[in-house]
C-alpha cells in the first residue's frame, strides 16, 4: 500500500489526518489496475466508492444508447473524485475510463461517510474541490461556445494541471495525440497542428508520448 499512502501524503485532505486516522482510511482503500480502455465506473452502476487516480489518466465521459459520446474532463495523477456522487442517493449518471493503464484507488462508501460525519476538514476540503469543479465545468461550457479550437485544446491541457484537483500531478503528462483529442473533442491531425502552435509559442514542449508545460499561466490564459 506504499503508492497509497504516498497518494494520502499529497491529498490535503489526509495530511490532516491523525496517524491513526489515516491508517484507516488506508485499510478501506483497494487499489486496482484498469487497462487502457478499461471502465474505472460505469454510468448507471450503484455508487459505493469514493475514487482516486494513484497513476495513469482516466477520462469523465458519457455515451449514449443513439452511440453519441462526449468527454468532460480529464483526471490525471493525484485527483480525487465522485464525491458528488457518494453524497447522492441515485445511480451514477457518468463513465469514467482509462486512456492509459491506470493504477485506481477505490475507498469503501463508510470511509467516506465517516470522514463526512466527523472531519471538519474533510468537509471544508469538499467544499473547495466542489467550487473547483463547478468552476471548471463553467469554464468549459465558456471555452467552447466562446474559443477557437487551439485555445480549447490549451485549456483542456491546463485543467490537467490544476493545483486543488490533481495535487500530485507534475509540469510532465504522459499522453498521446489521440489520447489529447478524445479529451478535447477533436481529430488527432488537428490536435497536431493546435500543439505545433501552442510549442511555437513557448507554452509547452511536445515529445513522442509527452507533454511538458513550459508556462502553465499563459497556457491558461491562451487566447483570451
Amino acid at each position: 500500500m506504499h503508492e497509497v499512502e504516498e497518494m494520502l501524503q499529497a491529498s490535503c485532505w489526509a495530511r490532516q489526518l491523525s496517524a491513526d486516522e489515516r491508517a484507516s482510511v488506508t485499510s478501506d482503500i483497494v487499489v486496482r489496475t484498469v487497462p487502457a480502455g478499461g471502465y474505472v465506473c460505469m454510468k448507471g452502476e450503484a455508487v459505493e466508492h469514493w475514487l482516486g487516480v494513484v497513476d495513469g489518466l482516466v477520462k469523465m465521459a458519457s455515451n449514449w444508447s443513439t452511440g453519441k459520446t462526449t468527454s468532460f474532463l480529464g483526471l490525471a495523477s493525484g485527483s480525487w473524485f465522485g464525491e458528488g456522487s457518494l453524497m447522492k442517493d441515485e445511480p451514477r449518471r457518468y463513465d469514467v475510463i482509462a486512456l492509459r493503464e491506470s493504477r485506481i484507488a477505490y475507498m469503501k462508501r463508510s470511509r467516506f461517510q465517516h470522514l463526512l460525519d466527523h472531519s471538519i476538514l474533510f468537509n471544508r476540503f469538499l467544499l473547495i474541490q466542489l467550487n473547483e469543479r463547478l468552476s471548471q465545468f463553467i469554464g468549459i461550457i465558456e471555452h467552447e461556445r466562446l474559443l477557437d479550437t487551439d485555445a480549447r485544446l490549451a485549456r483542456c491541457l491546463a485543467s490537467m494541471f490544476n493545483p486543488l484537483l490533481s495535487p500530485g500531478s507534475s509540469l510532465q503528462l504522459r499522453i498521446s495525440q489521440e489520447e489529447i483529442g478524445l479529451l478535447a473533442g477533436i481529430s488527432r491531425q488537428r490536435v497536431n497542428q493546435a500543439l505545433q502552435k501552442l510549442e511555437h509559442a513557448g507554452l509547452l514542449r511536445a515529445d513522442y508520448g509527452t507533454l511538458t508545460i513550459v508556462d502553465l499561466d499563459r497556457l491558461r490564459n491562451f487566447g483570451a
